[in-house]
């Protein structure tokens, strides 16, 4: 009678797997920091402000801006103030809280900064940063 030697199964860890989504998160995220790039895309002279101060964390915020004309703009594209309120009501109805991050011109009137911050209170906004050039 033969004695065969003991097999031993090996017990391995397969890698493939945790490098698939290695890459799927890299490639997420470089489309994610991607478009909100391009939302801050439209060229606007923001105010400067002598006190001006960088947040920490920019993420989770909707870019709106406002041109020296008072029209609103969400990336690129013109909006109406009953469409961007429609926007905002669904954006924090599907992912509260809704925070927003206000690029309005230098030549914007005040009247119509306030109009558009009554808006966001509205739409249900709880926090509204403006952004400006730190003298």
């Amino acid at each position: 009678m033969r004695r065969g030697k003991a097999r031993q199964d090996e017990v391995g860890f397969n890698i493939t797997p945790m490098i698939d989504l290695t890459f799927l998160l890299l490639i997420f995220f470089m489309v994610t920091s991607k478009l909100s790039k391009e939302q801050k895309k439209m060229d606007i002279s923001l105010p400067a402000a002598a006190s001006a101060t960088q947040p920490e964390d920019l993420s989770n915020r909707d870019i709106v801006n406002l041109d020296g004309k008072g029209v609103l703009h969400l990336a690129d594209r013109a909006m109406s103030d009953e469409q961007m309120k429609e926007y905002l009501e669904a954006r924090f109805r599907g992912n509260p809280p809704l925070k927003i991050y206000l690029r309005a011109d230098r030549d914007t009137p005040g009247k119509r900064i306030r109009e558009f911050m009554k808006l966001a209170s509205e739409a249900g906004a709880v926090s509204v940063i403006f952004g400006t050039y730190n003298k």
